[in-house]
């Protein structure tokens, strides 16, 4: 007997990203951010997408990982970073569980444990299936259809807000990247931040983009099909709020539950999070411990809840349209593990869950081959950031940041696009386009305007603008040996992109409109 048909298709999109973090700093701010989320969240959650396949499952969701991220998973001194981090959580854990054997404390030798047990199997995980790096890891799971692959621009810079040439070059080398390290070209991405400017769509189609992601108010909330973008064939799906929200928003969702690991709240003698969430306005102090099981309860809960939303939502989609709609909902994969502890086992829940309650579960591009398409529509300038506009990347907060992007693209233009062809890889232009780059990276001016990190957001944009511009005025002076010199201290520092080729940018260049300032 065949199944009866789906109500509707559900599309999960993650996105992960982090922006080139190694070599500058440690603690608090710097490497610690890539080891955490790799501990918390990535590997778990590709080692959930691995169970799943080898379950039989396919199509289940659509995974972007930024260039800049999977350089630093492959980058062979994060790799031993890494595994010297995991070797440190099993240390702590240790240390926890001997601290609590002679206090007698019951509470927190159990937690002690199932974090001794957590990071000895992070580490064997690793160690076992991470020393070649992440590639090594996520080529399987695209390779035999477990997921879609989104890529997007080397450094993830806002795209709005750069020059056309350099917004051709960045996405471009992006792309490149993923195909040289997953054997294959993404034909979607993760646009940064969700940026969108009216034309960028061209821009999309000439890099051979054939969908990208918008966030729910650009389309004004029409969500419950992918649309073609104005007079292109390239496709945008929107975020679907309203499903979206259920778990995470910027004022509630499942994580603040009480009965989650607290985030925010450590042992400081272990540095290991051991209180759960207890309640709203609860003093860390005053905090309860970690109970696994009401934890597991909670999850299963919210995964429960979270299927019947979905459900409830395509059903009503269904009868406004008169045919089976989309709901897409879009995530940072830092949510689940790193911010939320438990959110790992409830994307487990959720996935085996949708099917069982007759929701097609697929990527976009299962989406489109299932026809889930609509006519164009015109999408304004929007972002997923505060008030949806541009205002986390361009605001009065990031003036000074905007200015300096802006000089980082003339100097790049003026030395690395007019060059004269034919002629072979020039170094000190590769290291150029390098520093410029992981300048315009869009993270500097979000940590600004969120004020997280702002003292080093502001350094490091500062510190790739510098170097910029010491490369560029070497080269203006004839200056060459000392230009060499210069770009070998920096790339032994930022040794990510070691192909970025700039003669890209004068093509680049040759291929877009200067008199079109898309969104300017």
């Amino acid at each position: 007997m065949s199944s009866p048909a789906p109500i509707g298709t559900f599309c999960l999109v993650l996105h992960s990203h982090l922006p080139w973090l190694a070599r500058h700093g440690v603690w608090p701010v710097g490497e610690e951010w890539l080891y955490q989320a790799w501990a918390d969240s990535y590997l778990p959650v590709l080692e959930l997408l691995r169970r799943l396949g080898e379950d039989g499952h396919r199509d289940l969701l659509t995974l972007g990982v930024t260039p800049v991220l999977a350089a630093q998973l492959d980058d062979p001194y994060c790799l031993r970073g890494m595994h010297d981090w995991l070797g440190g959580w099993l240390l702590r854990a240790h240390g926890a569980a001997g601290r609590s054997a002679r206090a007698g404390d019951q509470a927190l030798g159990g937690l002690a444990a199932d974090e001794h047990r957590r990071a000895s199997a992070a580490l064997l995980d690793f160690e076992s299936r991470w020393r070649h790096g992440g590639s090594a890891v996520l080529r399987p799971l695209v390779d035999e259809g477990v997921i879609e692959l989104l890529g997007g621009p080397a450094t993830h810079p806002f795209q709005p807000l750069l020059e056309p040439a350099v917004r051709d070059f960045a996405l471009r080398a992006g792309l490149a990247d993923t195909a040289l390290r997953l054997g294959s070209r993404p034909a979607g991405i993760w646009a940064p931040e969700c940026g969108y400017a009216p034309g960028m769509e061209h821009g999309y189609a000439a890099a051979g983009v054939r969908r990208f992601l918008v966030d729910g108010p650009a389309l004004r909330g029409d969500t419950a099909f992918a649309r073609t973008v104005g007079d292109s064939d390239v496709v945008c799906f929107g975020r679907d709020l309203p499903v979206t929200y259920r778990v995470w928003s910027p004022k509630a969702g499942y994580p603040g539950h009480r009965d989650y690991r607290d985030f925010h709240t450590y042992d400081h003698s272990s540095g290991l999070k051991l209180a759960r969430v207890t309640g709203r306005g609860v003093a860390p102090e005053h905090k309860k411990p970690y109970d696994p099981a009401l934890a597991a309860a909670a999850v299963r809960k919210h995964a429960a809840d979270f299927v019947r939303v979905v459900r409830d939502r395509l059903t009503a989609l269904a009868a406004q349209h008169g045919r089976p709609a989309l709901v897409v909902a879009a995530y940072d994969t830092e949510l689940f593990g790193h911010w939320w502890f438990e959110g790992p086992g409830w994307l487990e829940e959720v996935l085996r869950g949708l099917p069982e309650a007759g929701v097609r579960v697929s990527t976009l591009r299962g989406a489109l081959d299932a026809g889930l398409l609509a006519g164009p529509v015109e999408v304004p300038a929007s972002s997923w950031g505060s008030g949806k506009d541009w205002r986390n990347w361009d605001g009065a907060l990031v003036a000074d940041l905007v200015e300096l992007g802006a000089e980082v693209q003339r100097r790049l233009l003026a030395k690395a696009s007019l060059e004269p062809r034919g002629l072979g890889r020039d170094r000190v232009r590769d290291g150029l386009a390098r520093q410029a780059l992981l300048a315009l990276s869009s993270d500097w001016a979000f940590m600004v305007s969120k004020d997280s990190a702002a003292d080093y957001a502001r350094a490091r944009a500062r510190r790739h603008a510098q170097r910029v511009t010491a490369i560029s005025e070497m080269l203006a002076s004839g200056r060459l040996a000392e230009a060499q010199v210069a770009v070998g201290t920096y790339d032994s520092q930022d040794a990510v992109f070691g192909q970025l080729d700039a003669r890209w940018l004068a093509d680049s260049a040759d291929r877009t409109d200067y008199s079109v300032q898309y969104g300017r």
